[in-house]
């Protein structure tokens, strides 16, 4: 059906829907325009407005009004061959789109950069680097145990953990110095038996209230090396953070 006529239809419908309506306004007995009362009409009740609006006619009408607006409606969005919108969007939220687990996502999208690069030399890739790493990232980040300790000028907490968390504590926490430092801060850390303590401070106050809200990962999550760094490493380019 094309649109002209289409909406051709659906203003025809609107005619005489506005007129079904007025003839069921007037009072009852006036049979035309300039006709005459049929006889007894006086003696008949007047219909509420709201009973003409619930009668068998107005009901039919309306049907008919909104079949046909349907019609118009899959006709502009599924013809000539288009797909409906309902579908498409039906079709997009068929398919999942998360993998399930976070370092498993991580390497789906690194692995699929690699692909897509066609100066990808595959003999110095080294993705179960990566994958330590994200290991190292999460034993840090969920199982580490962060004591934090207010300085006047910044903040000390000492990071500790044992087994698989205390090697990636070894591992992550002083590499992460030169980053910081980058941001202007005063960055040290010091072994310690079970972990490292880590000490940021700054000479600015409003950046010390800042460090002591952010707290342990906030501090380690500062900067946007991470993602870049990570596809780095599974270039084989250097393994340690």
């Amino acid at each position: 059906m094309s649109a002209w006529s289409w909406k051709a239809g659906v203003a025809g419908l609107a005619t005489i829907a506005a007129t079904a309506y007025a003839v069921a306004q007037m009072p009852p007995g006036h049979a035309g325009m300039h006709g005459q009362p049929s006889p007894g009409a006086q003696d008949q009740p007047t219909m509420p407005p709201q009973s003409r609006m619930d009668s068998p006619m107005h009901s039919r009408m309306m049907q008919m009004m909104q079949g046909r607006m349907m019609q118009g409606h899959h006709g502009m969005h599924g013809g000539m061959g288009q797909p409906g919108m309902m579908g498409t969007q039906t079709g997009m939220a068929g398919q999942p789109t998360m993998p399930g687990q976070d370092a498993f996502g991580t390497i789906q999208e690194v692995v699929q950069i690699l692909e897509s690069d066609p100066t990808t030399d595959w003999s110095k890739v080294n993705i179960a680097a990566l994958r330590e790493h994200l290991i190292d990232m999460n034993e840090v980040t969920l199982h580490a145990i962060a004591a934090q300790r207010a300085l006047d000028d910044g903040i000390e907490i000492a990071v500790t953990g044992d087994g698989r968390t205390l090697e990636a504590i070894k591992r992550m926490v002083p590499a992460h110095v030169g980053e910081l430092s980058k941001i202007g801060w005063n960055v040290k850390t010091e072994d310690l038996p079970n972990g490292v303590k880590l000490t940021v401070t700054t000479n600015d106050p409003k950046q010390v209230i800042k460090l002591k809200a952010l707290g342990f990962m906030g501090i380690m999550a500062q900067g946007g090396h991470h993602q870049p760094h990570h596809l780095m490493m599974a270039k084989g380019k250097f393994h340690e953070h």
